[in-house]
C-alpha cells in the first residue's frame, strides 16, 4: 500500500535526471547508434540489472532514489514497468538519429522537441504539485519514487 511511502524530493529527481539526461547525450554521440543505446537507456534506467546500480538509473543511484511498485514495494521494478514510467523521455535520444537526415528528418527532431518540451514540463509541474510526486509516468506504471 502507498500510504507508508513517503514522496521523494522533487529536487533531488530532477537532478537525478539531469545526471541521466547526460549520461544519455555521451552516449549519444557515437555514431548512428548513440541516439538508439541513449533511447534504451532512457527507457529502461529504472530496471538495469546492473549489481552496482541495485536495480536504479545512475542519477537515483547517485541522488540515493529508488523506484518502487506502489502496489508491492518490495518488488524490484522490471522493464515493462521501466518503460511505462520513462516513454516520454526516451523519445529526445530518438531525435539524433534523424538529426543526419536533412528536412524530413529535421521536422521530425522539431516536433519531437516541441513534444519532448511539453511532456517534461508538465512532468516537473506534476513533481511539485502531486503530493506523493506522482507524474504521468508514475501513474501509468503505478511507480512512486522515494528516497533509500
Amino acid at each position: 500500500n502507498d500510504v507508508e511511502l513517503t514522496k521523494a524530493d522533487p529536487v533531488k529527481r530532477i537532478i537525478a535526471f539531469i545526471i541521466d539526461a547526460v549520461a544519455c547525450m555521451i552516449v549519444g554521440f557515437i555514431p548512428f547508434i548513440g541516439g538508439i543505446i541513449g533511447a534504451l537507456y532512457m527507457l529502461l534506467r529504472d530496471a538495469l540489472p546492473i549489481e552496482a546500480l541495485e536495480y536504479q538509473s545512475i542519477g537515483k543511484k547517485l541522488m540515493k532514489l529508488s523506484v518502487v511498485n506502489t502496489e508491492d514495494p518490495a518488488a524490484k521494478v522490471d522493464y515493462a514497468i521501466s518503460a511505462k514510467r520513462n516513454w516520454m523521455f526516451a523519445l529526445g535520444p530518438i531525435m539524433l538519429f534523424f538529426l543526419f537526415i536533412p528536412i524530413i528528418g529535421w521536422i521530425i527532431d522539431i516536433l519531437l522537441g516541441i513534444a519532448v518540451l511539453i511532456l517534461v514540463i508538465i512532468e516537473i509541474v506534476k513533481l511539485f504539485t502531486n503530493d506523493k510526486g506522482l507524474r504521468w509516468g508514475d501513474k501509468m506504471a503505478g511507480t512512486m519514487v522515494i528516497e533509500k
